[in-house]
């Protein structure tokens, strides 16, 4: 597994391939997509049907103000009901911006393995502006589905 971490503020960066490698791998491992409600139906989610989990939605910032949620930790905290200080949980975003600093929430909240996955769900731009061709969950060719 891939994991950077540059600072002690989180567990670390995961790419998406080894992010889906720990899902896979621990059957305790959960993932909070923390982009906003728009994404989530106009963008996609992660597909995790075939590890036999969900994906937890809950937004770091609320659209169209983009203001912080002030909630998220209690929020994220209900949705992974039994998940304990150790449980692996992975944020993810559309690039890997909000996603760190849900993890570094999550963190100062007591969970020691709250990881950013790096490249998020759209990844960063290529070339010609687009999201979705460089890196990420969905360049990846990672399992994923849109409402």
């Amino acid at each position: 597994m891939s994991s950077s971490n540059p600072s002690p503020e989180y567990a670390g960066d995961l790419t998406s391939d080894a992010a889906w490698a720990l899902l896979k791998d621990d059957p305790k491992a959960q993932i909070v997509d923390v982009r906003t409600m728009a994404e989530w139906s106009f963008v996609g989610l992660p597909d995790l049907s075939s590890v036999g989990r969900e994906v937890h939605c809950v937004e770091w910032q609320a659209f169209p103000s983009m203001a912080v949620n002030p909630d998220f930790v209690g929020q994220a905290k209900a949705k992974l009901e039994g998940a304990v200080a150790d449980t692996p949980v992975l944020f993810l975003c559309r690039s890997g911006a909000r996603s760190r600093s849900a993890a570094i929430a999550m963190t100062r909240a007591g969970f020691t393995r709250a990881y950013n996955i790096a490249g998020g769900f759209e990844g960063d731009m290529d070339q010609e502006r687009h999201r979705g061709n460089r890196n990420g969950w969905k360049a990846g060719g990672l399992p994923w589905k849109q409402s």
